[in-house]
């Protein structure tokens, strides 16, 4: 099977229990949220949540009035959102075949989902996402800092899965951002102290 293919079986298969696991994450990560409401703040347009889980970050971005809507590689996880979220649009889709035309929205999210992307298709992702964005959009990227990839084979419930975790060091990311046409504009890091930090990068087109 493809890396894609992995990664849709695989949220397919624990699609409740995350959604269970991530249900309170605004709350408890207050600077992931101060990020996410910032991101709102600046996108003039709809916006595009890529690999949107269960929606509970699209329909956050929906309750800040922005046109949100989200897609999934995983079929379980897009029916779990629409089920969760009907007055908000999602779509099985990948962000490295991103089905939207040029120039389409104003903002993409891409929240701990390029994780999941090998680092020879990193820069498919970032060219589609660079294509459906117009002039002046905002991406903001969230990710696992680190170096080195982890197959992940049981979570979230004590499921089986199969999906690859890419860690990445903020500078390999920014010039592959960059790369892509970006302007970076600001790179948080979070809880800096922790096993694998996190960290969410802020460019424009």
């Amino acid at each position: 099977m493809s890396w894609l293919e992995d990664t849709a079986t695989s949220y397919d298969t624990v699609a409740p229990s995350y959604a269970g696991f991530v249900s309170d994450a605004l709350e408890k990560e207050p600077y992931l949220k101060a990020a996410l409401t910032l991101f709102a703040s600046q996108v003039d347009g709809p916006a595009l949540d890529a690999g949107c889980g269960p929606g509970h970050f699209t329909a956050y971005l929906a309750s800040l009035g922005v046109d949100a809507s989200g897609i999934d590689l995983s079929p379980g996880m897009v029916d779990l959102a629409r089920r969760s979220h009907p007055e908000l649009r999602f779509e099985v889709g990948s962000m490295t075949d991103l089905a939207l035309p040029d120039a389409s929205v104003a903002g993409v999210l891409a929240s701990w989902s390029l994780i999941h992307v090998p680092d020879d298709s990193v820069p498919v992702a970032l060219g589609h996402f660079h294509r459906v964005l117009r002039p002046g959009g905002l991406l903001v990227i969230g990710y696992h800092v680190g170096a080195g990839t982890r197959l992940k084979t049981q979570g979230y419930g004590g499921h089986p899965m199969r999906v690859n975790i890419h860690l990445r060091q903020p500078w390999w990311l920014a010039r592959r951002v960059r790369e892509a046409g970006f302007t970076v504009d600001a790179e948080w890091l979070l809880n800096p102290g922790a096993k694998v930090p996190q960290a969410i990068l802020f460019a424009a087109k």
